[in-house]
């Protein structure tokens, strides 16, 4: 793989991160099942495959990361070959000690490549030095590509949110205890 470089975002990047190609296809779903009765809550997530692949928009809109970009701790972009390949940002949590990811994306034809590898672990190296004790990514639960590559990072599943997206879709939320 050519060299990757990691570094923060400029203002000029932003018109060209937002033309990255943002959405993605997948096989699988995380399909949520909740009940409740008997002074009792359950709520299940399951893995279930599609009958064929389908592509998902972003949940956001791309054109909004100038906001995304002046509001972020760290909004850090993947450089190669000069071109950028993709980005993390990475905001203050709600909680005080916590990171949380909301916009991470690399451009489809470079993905796989390890340019979401390196972003993340660039992500997760200044969250310590800020001396953050956990990071949240969250992601669409039609994001299975986005799920797996948490779980192989070693992030758990920690939570979600019913209608969390603008288009009303189901956030499942990864984290990662940093000490």
């Amino acid at each position: 793989m050519p060299p990757l470089t990691i570094r923060p975002a400029t203002s000029t990047d932003i018109l060209k991160l937002a033309a990255l190609d943002h959405g993605y296809s997948t096989e699988y779903v995380w399909q949520m099942d909740a009940r409740e009765g008997d002074g009792q809550t359950s709520v299940t997530f399951r893995q279930v495959r599609l009958p064929r692949s389908m592509r998902v928009n972003f949940p956001r809109q791309p054109r909004d990361l100038a906001d995304t970009w002046t509001h972020s701790a760290a909004f850090l972009v993947a450089e190669g070959e000069e071109q950028l390949k993709g980005y993390l940002a990475l905001h203050p949590g709600p909680i005080a000690g916590t990171g949380w990811v909301a916009d991470f994306a690399v451009d489809r034809k470079w993905r796989r490549q390890g340019a979401g590898t390196a972003l993340f672990a660039q992500a997760v190296a200044v969250a310590r030095d800020a001396g953050l004790r956990r990071l949240i990514v969250e992601m669409q639960s039609k994001n299975y590509p986005a799920i797996a590559f948490c779980q192989k990072r070693g992030l758990t599943f920690c939570g979600y949110n019913d209608r969390y997206y603008p288009n009303q879709d189901i956030a499942l939320f990864f984290g990662l205890t940093l000490r």
